[in-house]
This record gives C-alpha cells, structure tokens and sequence, in this order.
C-alpha cells in the first residue's frame, strides 16, 4: 500500500553522511505518497496514512536542522560573506540537501491546485526557515539579507528621479512635496496584497526610501474604479482572500511580505557593509505617515504598526480577521499590544474585534483622525511637522523608540516562530473551511 512510514533515521553529527541518509528517508517517505491517490481523493484510511507519512517526514526534517541548520547556512551563504534572500535560499538548500526541502518544480505542481487539494509540500520551507531563524547569527544574517534593497530597485529609482513618478502595476510612487508617496494599486481586489502585488510593492518602498529628494514616506491606498467603493481611496483589504483559497498565495508570500516590505518600512533598508541592528548597526530610513481611507483590513492593520505617524478618516475602521482567515496575522502579535495593551490585542487577534478610527482605542493606533474629505490636507500638514525638526533628529529618535520596544533581535525569534506556525496553519483543512463559511470563497472568481 505504501501508507507505513520508512524506518526512522538518526542524525549522527556528520553533515555528509545525515545528508545522504536523510535524503534517502525522505525519497523513501515520498515514494510512499506518491502511491496513494491524490489528497481529493483520499479515503479516511489512505488520509491518515498520507497524513503519517508526512508528519514522519517532517520531524526528521526538525531533527536534521536541528544539528545541521547552522553548517548548511553557512554553505549556501560562504559563510555569511553573500546574501541569499529567502525566496532563493530554500531552493539552493532544496538543491544541496535532496528531500530537506521541495524543489521549484514541486512547489510549482502544487501551484496549480486549490488551497485544499495540496499535500503542503511548502511547509517543509516553514520548518528549513524556522531553523534558520532560530539560530542567531544565521537569523540576523538572514533578515540583514531581506532588508537590503531589491536588485531590480537601482532602475525603478533612477526612472523614478528622472520623470518624478513611477507606475509598478500594482504601486505606483508618487511626489508629494517633501514626501514621496507609495499607493497601493490592485485597484480590482480594494488594494488587498497578493503574490502579483508583493515585487512592486517592495520596490516602491526601497524607491521611497532611497529617494533624495524627498524627506518622507507617505502610503496609501489608490482610488478605487468600480463597485461599492467606486470613486473613493481604499487603504487596504489585507490579503487577497479569494487567491488564498484558490492555492495562488505561496507559503513564502508572508516570509518575504514581512521580512521584506513591512519591514522595510519599519527599520529602514540595510547596507550590505553594516549590519542593520539599532546599537553598532546603520540603516538607510525614512519616516513613514500612512493614510487610512475606508479601512485597513487584516494586513493593513499590520502596517499601521509598523508606521509612524498615521492619518485616517472618521469614517475608517480596522480589523485584524484572522479567526475568519485560520491564519497568523504577521507581526500583529509582536506590535499590536504596544498600542492598545494585550487584553485588547487578543480580542482583536483571536475575537476579530473591529476598531473605529474615530474611538477611543482607534486613536492608540491613529494620531489623527479626520474628516474623510480632510485627509490631502491633513497629510500636507503632517508631512510639514514631521520634517520641521530635521530629518536626522527624526530618525535618531525613531531608531531610540525601536531600540526598546522591538531590537532587530526580538524581530528575529518572532519571525522564527512565525515561519514555522504560518506553515503549519496555511495548510490547515480549518483555513479551508473559515474561508468557506465566512468568505464564501467558493462562489468568488479568482
């Protein structure tokens, strides 16, 4: 039948002889799936053997990494000398130790099916990034690597400084006076973030960022064309739940969303030469004033943590869904307490309770909280305060307030539990089911 796991195997300590050993285990284990039929059309019997075999799998993976996580870092990266950002790193580790984790022709096949008809061979990069992160001095190293500006951000900057905005698709930047300015632009799906969404996004960030000209960061959501919301700015709708559903968000899409962009945002972007911690470190930063129109859904919310300064209509609200969605809401769980004290977060994270901008806890997060048709000028006015004082007395103080509430270290073991919990809840049949009854995704077009 092919349902009974392989023989155990025990790592030894040697890197070469558990690579090879393991790397069998896992052949074996895989063989042994690939015998039963396809996850739709399991019996009860042939699930639970699939269900085993995978789960056998997946601890020899924890007990593998466990002693070589650090020597297989060091191998992919020369020691430390190169970066590797994540979405490269779990293929060059896929490469070097066969079976430790799927292969970009694996992960592609899964790609093709619906959220709920995939084995979740990508869960084998939530537990490769788990231990990576959890070891310090690769984990440091790592998020170093995912704060550096993207390769393709050197042309979008010097297009952008040339004609003075610059249209991604899916974001555009913009001037605004002594700000440059990030929209949000998946205009079809309320500005919600998706894997077509992630590159530009990232971009435009690194764009703003790095702009000379400008002293701040502004971002936004884009106006809306059509539907409920024409004709009116949406901040942003959080994760595009129909894609969710439909298989087409990958495992990575929160490691490189969170590790990269909001990030970004919150730290600054990394010099290749310095490491990006607060105390002996250096970072390139900006401050960045986000302005919430209609709502900021789910991973909107998360930014607004991440933000500095944040601006938001009378009429907006917040909500951080993750009960409906069966998923982590990212840094949520690390920022959001800081803001409304840890009863309040939990009922927002685990009870989705919804938070008016214009309320008392809706102003712990929002500084202020205006008329909708007050929002241009009121982030004109911001944009002005902020700078008034300098923009390196602003940053040194950003970099202070950092220090004692999130060092680049607490960051990194958050981020370690993350890779591997959003793993193990992005395959859950409950993330299937949440969708169902609270989406409706089933009868959503993707």
């Amino acid at each position: 039948m092919g349902g009974e796991a392989p023989a155990p195997v025990s790592a030894s300590g040697d890197f070469a002889a558990d690579t090879a050993a393991f790397s069998t285990y896992w052949r074996d284990s895989a063989d042994r799936l690939s015998r039963l039929p396809a996850k739709p059309n399991r019996d009860a019997a042939a699930y639970d053997a699939a269900e085993s075999l995978k789960q056998a799998a997946r601890e020899a993976r924890f007990a593998f990494l466990r002693r070589h996580a650090r020597t297989l870092y060091d191998r992919l990266t020369d020691n430390r000398a190169r970066f590797v950002r994540i979405e490269r790193l779990v293929y060059d580790a896929a490469a070097l130790v066969p079976g430790l984790a799927p292969t970009q022709a694996q992960v592609a096949a899964e790609a093709e099916l619906r959220q709920s008809e995939k084995d979740g061979v990508e869960i084998d990069q939530g537990i490769l990034c788990n231990q990576f992160l959890a070891d310090p001095d690769c984990g440091l190293h790592l998020c170093h690597a995912m704060l550096l500006p993207r390769e393709e951000s050197a042309d979008a900057l010097a297009k952008f400084q040339r004609d003075g905005r610059l249209d991604l698709g899916f974001a555009k930047v913009e001037r605004q006076g002594k700000a440059a300015v990030l929209l949000l632009s998946n205009r079809r799906f309320l500005n919600s973030e998706d894997n077509a969404t992630q590159a530009a996004t990232e971009i435009g960030a690194d764009v703003c960022i790095l702009d000379r000209q400008s002293e701040v960061a502004v971002l936004r959501g884009d106006v809306v064309p059509e539907g409920k919301y024409a004709g009116r700015r949406v901040y942003n709708a959080g994760i595009n739940l129909t894609h969710l559903y439909y298989g087409k968000i990958p495992f990575l899409w929160f490691l490189i969303r969170d590790m990269g962009f909001v990030n970004k945002m919150f730290r600054g972007l990394a010099r290749p030469d310095v490491p990006p911690d607060e105390v002996s470190g250096d970072s390139i930063e900006k401050l960045w004033i986000s302005a919430v129109e209609t709502f900021a859904i789910g991973g909107g919310c998360q930014i607004l943590l991440a933000s500095d300064f944040n601006i938001a209509g009378r009429d907006a609200y917040m909500t951080l869904p993750a009960r409906k969605e069966g998923i982590i809401p990212a840094m949520a769980n690390l920022r959001l307490s800081r803001f409304v004290g840890d009863r309040l977060a939990r009922q927002a994270i685990m009870y989705e309770r919804r938070i008016e901008c214009d309320s008392e806890v809706g102003r712990m997060i929002c500084d202020e909280v205006v008329a909708p048709d007050e929002i241009d000028a009121t982030i004109g006015r911001v944009i002005d305060r902020l700078t008034g004082s300098g923009a390196v007395g602003a940053i040194g103080n950003r970099r202070a307030l950092r220090l004692g509430v999130e060092p680049l270290d607490t960051f990194r073991r958050y981020a370690a539990l993350y890779a591997r919990e959003q793993a193990y809840c992005h395959f859950s049949p409950a993330l299937i089911s949440n969708l169902e009854q609270y989406w409706n995704a089933a009868s959503r077009r993707a």
